[in-house]
């Protein structure tokens, strides 16, 4: 992906050898030659700026699906522990139902015979 933005290898640059004039090395050359490595320095810290933002978004993101998990986790706790509370609050209910209609039904039969 950033391959192509990226015009020197490391290898480029080691092996790179300029011609040498009378005066010394080719001005024109030296310069063209390092404002090619300058652009793959901003480019590299373009990337690096880039990656950097896209990892603090995603870092964020894990954040905000864990905390929703956490939630998700107490939410379906608070249910299932309600839900039995519920379910065991309806039993006591009949089974108190069940107790009076054994005591008050005896009575009742007791006290017509």
């Amino acid at each position: 992906m950033y391959q192509n933005k990226i015009k020197l290898t490391p290898q480029d640059i080691l092996e790179k050898s300029f011609k040498i004039d009378t005066r010394g090395y080719r001005l024109k050359e030296v310069d063209s030659f390092l404002d090619d490595i300058i652009g793959d320095y901003e480019q590299f810290l373009e990337i690096i700026s880039n990656l950097e933002r896209e990892k603090k978004d995603l870092m964020t993101e894990i954040m905000n699906l864990k905390q929703e998990l956490r939630n998700s986790k107490l939410n379906m706790e608070v249910v299932s522990s309600s839900h039995s509370s519920e379910v065991n609050n309806i039993d006591v209910m009949r089974r108190l139902s069940q107790l009076e209609k054994m005591v008050y039904g005896s009575k009742d039969n007791n006290g017509e015979k």
